[in-house]
């Protein structure tokens, strides 16, 4: 049996956890906190709640909120030298993906030097990090429990994938209450990302059965409760078991890293810095089926997981009803289903599928690629 790991930070789970944000960077020894969100976030009332705990807690902090929707390194290192002037000790991340990864990249280079590109890549990172509690306002990216953070290098036009340990927050805390100010488009889009995460950490080939546990119940969760949680703003049981889903599927891919969707919706990110759920509700059926070969049983538990009756059917039928379900949930979503919709153009398609085979998400994914493989990939999804 091959040695595996398996890390998480603390977990504060349920409705009105965000008021235990000051007591837990109190215990992490924090005394000056950079705060870090977006305007949306601001907008939707949850960071003036969040400064008013660290007032009680008498924490001062400092917020900073210039991340764009991909966050770039230039806005890395902005962030930095505000983090540094103010003499910061910890970091505080709330809102989506975006805001959390730029948290953690400030956090990586509040205490380590260079750029935040000569951090790309497996285990870069030499010098600890300051205290980090990430707080998502969103179903979700996952970042709050997991040890990548994802940045675009702005001269190269590509997302880099930072991957480390040390990137792991100290303390998580998913108040599945922040979900409710969330438009219908986001909530699909980052439903559909979670969804991503729990089948592409699945069929991993790091999968293991401590992360294929996560990745199941993710699913089952998304099934029974994505679509109810797109319909009603304020349906308080599927935005908790939608939290809870992101939760799972983060910690999952975490410890499996992810797949070929992933490593291609990283350029597509970064290229023409488009939505990344939206870029990977259109790749996973496309990605799907090429991979169907290298794990038709796995594929049988995903259907039966969606929703999918597998009794008296054959593996391999049964296993093509994973495909199914997830074109069907995309559909019901009103998701985009061509890269055309969002701006690709086939004479970009031999670039960023070079750069796909680099991404290191694809070192995982459970079939062989080639270029030849990739470029084709994206253009079936055109």
């Amino acid at each position: 049996m091959q040695i595996s790991k398996f890390m998480t930070p603390e977990i504060i789970f349920g409705n009105q956890s965000i008021a235990q944000i000051g007591e837990s960077l109190r215990r992490l020894g924090a005394t000056r906190v950079f705060l870090v969100s977006d305007p949306g976030v601001v907008n939707a009332g949850w960071v003036e709640r969040i400064m008013q705990i660290l007032s009680q807690q008498k924490l001062a902090y400092h917020l900073w909120t210039n991340v764009t929707a991909n966050p770039k390194d230039y806005e890395i290192h902005a962030g930095v030298a505000e983090y540094r002037a103010l003499e910061c000790d910890a970091i505080l991340g709330v809102g989506g993906g975006s805001a959390i990864d730029a948290a953690k990249a400030i956090a990586l280079l509040g205490t380590n030097d260079g750029s935040i590109v000569d951090y790309e890549g497996v285990d870069k990172i030499t010098h600890p990090l300051p205290p980090m509690v990430m707080v998502p306002t969103t179903a979700g990216s996952g970042s709050e429990v997991s040890q990548f953070s994802i940045i675009v290098d702005s001269a190269r036009k590509v997302k880099m994938a930072i991957i480390s340990k040390s990137l792991i927050p100290d303390i998580a805390i998913i108040d599945p209450q922040t979900l409710m100010t969330k438009d219908r488009q986001l909530t699909a889009n980052t439903g559909m990302d979670v969804l991503t995460h729990a089948i592409e950490s699945y069929i991993s080939l790091a999968a293991t059965p401590l992360t294929e546990v996560h990745s199941l119940q993710a699913m089952r969760l998304i099934a029974k409760h994505l679509r109810p949680s797109v319909a009603s703003q304020y349906n308080e049981e599927a935005k908790q078991a939608m939290a809870m889903a992101s939760l799972q599927a983060g910690i999952a891919f975490s410890n499996a890293i992810l797949g070929a969707v992933h490593a291609m919706s990283h350029q597509l990110g970064g290229f023409l810095d488009a939505p990344h759920g939206e870029v990977n509700a259109i790749l996973l059926p496309h990605v799907l089926e090429y991979n169907f070969i290298a794990a038709p049983e796995k594929y049988r538990h995903i259907a039966e997981c969606l929703g999918e009756s597998t009794a008296g059917v054959s593996l391999p039928e049964s296993s093509r009803l994973a495909l199914k379900a997830v074109k069907e949930l995309s559909r019901d979503l009103d998701c985009p289903e061509s890269l055309s919709a969002i701006g690709l153009v086939p004479d970009q398609i031999e670039l960023l599928s070079a750069h796909a085979l680099l991404d290191v998400c694809m070192t995982t994914n459970p079939r062989d690629m080639n270029a030849t493989d990739v470029a084709t990939l994206f253009r079936q999804a055109l």
